[in-house]
């Protein structure tokens, strides 16, 4: 007997059995949720904070291949997506709600797959899962994830409020979710070509960790709380240095100047880059997915991040005349084009 007669198809459980066998693994962490799952809507009391709400959906073979992504990785990740969009606000999240719509190709052992992923980021970062939806899809799996956190109004960053002269920082490194994308898709393209020849992914864990497993940064927000630093502007590094920071500026009405040698690039994906002929830059600024922060602080600020591991100074923020300038190694300007992931322009798996 397989593996496939032990599963159970999701007709046999039907909609209200798979809400009910996701509903009983879930536990509630947060004063702030009144009522989760169970309802027609949760209830949440945020008293005089502010909410912050964000939401991001995932399409098979538009955001994932399910060919090399695991499902309880795709869980995992979907609910990174979201977090890190109210860490990039200075806020908190607690809550998120999920909504799926699957093909009749998955069983019920698949979708446990799936919120066991989102179940433990939910506990990893401290956030309910209080509700969502679920219905059938003509065209494989949906995610759509609406995260909710909350802030002191005093404390809010937003990505249009940076001002000229202030540094331009970056947490982490970049570039390392896009090579881990290239191996993976690299591999696909050879097992597709030969069948017979097993994936060659060995030394390059931290890469494949990169887009497969993200980490939002929530520590940064306690690290700003520690260091009594508020950056003047900030975003998430969702599709590459160069889209960012060109939203930062188009919304502050100022131009940057990145410096290349400062961009913070880990040596696995320096290597793995040159391997397959790549500018690993090029991986950074156009990349995407590693979702670390990019933010802004005034320059009286600096000495607060000098010496600090998370942070790298990569650039500052200029006359809107001036534009977008990466100056490269040898000192020579040259323009930045966004270049980052568009929805609408290419598929992105």
């Amino acid at each position: 007997m397989s593996n496939k007669d032990n599963l159970t198809q999701l007709s046999e459980l039907g909609e209200f059995g798979l809400i009910q066998r996701i509903s009983e693994k879930i536990k509630l962490n947060n004063i702030s949720t009144l009522k989760g799952v169970g309802d027609d809507a949760a209830v949440l009391d945020y008293n005089k904070d502010q909410i912050i709400v964000t939401s991001d959906m995932l399409l098979e073979n538009v955001h994932f291949n399910l060919v090399y992504v695991p499902l309880k990785h795709l869980g995992y990740k979907a609910v990174m997506v979201n977090l890190s969009d109210v860490y990039a606000m200075n806020a908190k999240p607690e809550q998120i709600t999920v909504a799926i719509a699957v093909s009749s190709r998955f069983t019920v052992e698949a979708i446990d797959a799936l919120y066991d992923g989102i179940l433990l980021a939910c506990e990893k970062f401290g956030v309910d899962l209080v509700g969502g939806d679920t219905t059938s899809s003509q065209s494989g799996l949906i995610i759509s994830i609406t995260a909710i956190g909350r802030a002191n109004k005093n404390e809010i960053v937003y990505r249009n409020t940076a001002s000229k002269g202030d540094l331009v920082c970056v947490t982490g490194d970049l570039g390392g979710a896009y090579m881990g994308l290239q191996l993976l898709e690299r591999e696909k393209e050879i097992f597709n070509a030969n069948p017979g020849i097993q994936p060659s992914l060995d030394g390059n864990d931290y890469i494949l960790g990169r887009q497969l497993k993200p980490i939002a940064r929530g520590d940064i927000y306690e690290i700003f709380k520690d260091l009594k630093l508020m950056p003047t502007a900030m975003i998430d590094v969702s599709d590459g240095l160069s889209s960012e920071i060109m939203h930062i500026g188009f919304g502050s009405k100022l131009g940057a100047k990145i410096v290349e040698e400062k961009i913070p690039i880990a040596p696995e994906t320096i290597n793995l880059a040159k391997e397959m002929n790549l500018d690993p830059t090029v991986c950074a600024m156009s990349g995407g997915e590693d979702y670390e922060l990019l933010f802004t602080i005034n320059p009286d600020d600096y000495d607060k991040i000098k010496n600090s591991p998370d942070f790298t100074v990569i650039g500052t923020m200029v006359d809107e005349a001036e534009g977008f300038l990466l100056i490269s190694r040898d000192g020579t300007p040259v323009g930045i084009e966004s270049q980052g992931y568009n929805a609408f322009l290419k598929s992105k798996e």
